[in-house]
């Protein structure tokens, strides 16, 4: 029964009915999208899985030539994104920049599949194939940023029951993506090192064929968001004007004494002024950055104008909308050392396996870098038992609909990447031991008695920082992004690993030259003599400083406000 003088606003059975209704919606267009992206990912990690190995058998390429170059096509396919987002968030939305870099990718993969194919000379085919890998990055560029974005769009979040959906939907996105980077590194790989190159880039191409008809079928289910125009413009706008009037404040009153308001909305200066692109949502003013609330105060100028100069006077939800980006810088900064560590996984956490007793039985080996498998392996595990018996435990707990907030959920992770290098710092610190203990500081080549498994529980703990942390931060720059910008939000998370990638490189030589100067080198060739455990430990400890600048950042940190 209602107490009198309250409104209950607990939703209504028709209202629960609708927003289940509409959840169902979306997952019937998500469900699509997840599969796209289960294919891309088989394509792309299939191709970029062995491509060292094509370049110093095949081309004839030395290993730090071939590494280099491998380095430099994974940082333009990293960076693109960047241009793809803001092409697709300004001008051709995200259903039209999927569909014209799907059809570009799949051209460069139909090229790669040609030049490894037939018989040409081999200065041509070095051309033609980095042309064709080149032409795969201009592909992914636009189909990685807004993939994802995309898919989430389906869902409204007008109701709980669409916010749990949503918060749901970025498990399972990234729980396809994982099974299909899965897929790729084992299949591929054995297929061209066992039956051919010509097959095993046919089969890249074929998986992005497929994703291509997927997305297809799925295009009378889809809702989509068209471009409003430049986001980048509307953001440079609010600094523009908001400098102008940087001596006015809040207070202003007119030559009149008459007090002006000052937080206007599309349509609520007068039908005479210039109109700007209406965002999809209103957002409600906040206390932050409250120098930027200057942009919207109404002075003589505006007054006496019979149009709004967009460049002197914008919308509320316009600077607040800079706001949300202001608001993620940090946020992107504080996750850096997260991005350095996991470059880790392909490098170092590699070398070590190569040193260890790898036997399986009396033949078989195990290739040190299959145990990355073990990561994702760890996802796919993972993120079902985080979706459908952690949430709901923490959602009654908390009442939060995801059950824990996207900033705890990313902190959660970011401290288990902390565990993740301790357990490496404590193996590889055993390891030398070993080789101290059998005489074998001096004899790098021969392989150690100690079990390549020993590496298992820092890559399975790195799987589960991952579900936390790396599909937080998805989520975060999606939801936190204004409404017409998400792509670049997408963009802007990827670009935190392409800098954290640039930065690993960096610390290295910091550590080699320092280590060199000072001592032992701590990353030498020869990883017996090496002190790998030292590096290890300088990186937990930066993770540690970088967990406390993320934990007083997320104090402050305010979530978007919905009018």
């Amino acid at each position: 029964m209602q107490q009198e003088g309250f409104i209950n606003m607990e939703p209504q059975p028709m209202e629960l009915s609708l927003q289940q209704e509409s959840s169902n919606g979306g997952w019937r267009s998500a469900i699509y999208i997840i599969g796209v992206e289960i294919a891309e990912r088989f394509a792309f990690y299939g191709m970029l899985g062995n491509l060292i190995t094509y370049l110093t058998d095949v081309l004839g390429e030395a290993t730090a030539t071939s590494a280099k170059n491998v380095n430099i096509w994974v940082g333009i396919s990293t960076l693109l994104p960047l241009l793809g987002a803001v092409i697709a968030d300004s001008f051709l939305g995200r259903l039209r920049t999927i569909f014209f870099s799907s059809i570009i990718y799949l051209m460069g993969l139909l090229m790669l599949t040609l030049s490894v194919s037939v018989e040409i000379a081999t200065q041509f085919r070095r051309q033609l194939f980095f042309l064709s890998l080149y032409i795969v990055s201009v592909g992914e560029g636009g189909h990685k940023p807004c993939v994802q974005t995309f898919g989430a769009d389906q869902f409204s979040e007008d109701g709980p029951e669409e916010k749990k959906a949503k918060s749901s939907f970025f498990n399972w996105w990234y729980f396809g993506m994982s099974g299909g980077s899965m897929a790729a590194t084992l299949v591929v790989p054995y297929v061209q090192d066992n039956v051919g190159w010509a097959v095993g880039y046919g089969i890249t191409t074929v998986a992005m064929a497929i994703a291509l008809a997927l997305f297809l079928l799925g295009r009378r289910t889809y809702q989509r968001q068209e471009p409003n125009g430049s986001p980048l413009t509307r953001v440079a706008q609010v600094f523009v004007a908001a400098g102008r009037k940087w001596r006015l404040s809040a207070g202003w009153k007119d030559g009149q004494g008459q007090g002006v308001v000052n937080n206007i909305e599309e349509g609520d200066v007068g039908s005479g002024m210039d109109a700007q692109p209406k965002s999809s949502r209103s957002l409600a003013p906040t206390n932050q950055f409250r120098f930027l609330d200057k942009a919207t105060i109404i002075d003589d100028v505006d007054l006496s104008s019979n149009g709004r100069n967009n460049w002197r006077l914008c919308t509320v939800t316009q600077v607040e909308e800079v706001k949300l980006l202001l608001r993620l810088v940090p946020i992107w900064f504080s996750g850096l050392m997260f991005a350095v560590v996991y470059a880790q996984i392909n490098t170092f956490f590699t070398k070590q396996g190569r040193t260890m007793d790898r036997r399986i039985g009396s033949k078989f080996h195990v290739p040190p870098a299959s145990l990355q498998v073990s990561i994702t392996l760890t996802i796919i595990l993972s993120v079902p038992i985080y979706d459908r018996a952690l949430v709901p435990i923490a959602r009654k707990l908390t009442g939060i609909p995801s059950g824990v907030t996207m900033l705890q959920r990313i902190g959660i992770g970011l401290f288990l990447s902390i565990v993740g290098m301790v357990v490496a710092g404590l193996v590889e610190a055993r390891r030398i031991h070993i080789s101290e203990e059998h005489g074998l500081l001096e004899q790098p080549k021969i392989t150690l008695p100690m079990s390549i498994w020993w590496l298992l529980p820092q890559y399975i703990i790195w799987g589960v920082s991952d579900v936390f942390a790396a599909i937080g931060l998805t989520e975060l720059f999606y939801d936190q992004m204004p409404d017409d910008m998400r792509s670049i939000g997408s963009a802007a998370f990827l670009s935190m690993f392409g800098v954290g990638s640039l930065l690993s490189s960096f610390l290295i030589s910091i550590v080699q030259a320092i280590s060199s100067k000072y001592g032992d080198e701590w990353l030498g060739n020869n990883l017996n003599k090496a002190h790998l455990d030292y590096y290890y430990w300088l990186l937990a400890g930066l993770s540690t400083l970088w967990l406390g600048i993320y934990m007083g950042i997320a104090k402050f940190f305010v979530y978007k406000k919905i009018n």
